[in-house]
């Protein structure tokens, strides 16, 4: 089984696939009469003409390091976004595409940091690995597309990669 090192979820490292969720470095807006803090406009969600924008909840059963990875998947018709509602690390597996298929995994350690939880909105027909729950069971909110068509490829790799952190 071939090994990867999950690295620190920066924006600079996860810029390729797609934005980190966070409220540091966010443009901050006053709203409600000065009640609410606004971070605006912190990820490109992205869906088809054919499409609408959609929030979901979803319950991630958690996984012991290492993690397997047999499996991604991409969603060619609209990005996903994954922003935990509970202050617990989780793991974002993506890869490159190559020739449609992806590549060799990379994973980033998503810890919360001192301005609250962090999530990430993968871009539109990136692959990634599904949701990873470390520690405890953990519900995350999900945006992504609804609508018709197939917004679903699976790729199994030959060979599972083995996923620990630092």
């Amino acid at each position: 089984m071939q090994e990867i090192v999950a690295q620190p979820l920066t924006k600079g490292a996860f810029a390729p696939f797609g934005d980190v969720i966070e409220t540091a470095g966010a443009e901050l807006r006053l709203i409600n009469n000065g009640t609410t803090q606004r971070f605006h406009d912190i990820a490109n969600i992205e869906t088809d003409a054919d499409g609408k924008v959609i929030a979901s909840i979803f319950r991630g059963q958690p996984f012991e390091l290492p993690v397997e990875i047999k499996m991604m998947e991409r969603h060619p018709f609209g990005s996903q976004a994954f922003i935990p509602m509970h202050r617990r690390p989780w793991l974002a597996v993506v890869a490159q595409d190559e020739n449609g298929r992806p590549g060799r995994p990379q994973a980033f350690l998503v810890k919360p940091n001192e301005s609250g939880v962090r999530g990430v909105n993968y871009a539109r027909n990136v692959w990634h690995h599904p949701l990873i729950s470390l520690e405890v069971e953990s519900d995350f909110l999900v945006i992504d597309r609804d609508g018709p068509g197939g917004n679903l490829e699976e790729y199994f790799y030959p060979e599972a990669w083995s996923v620990s952190a630092e």
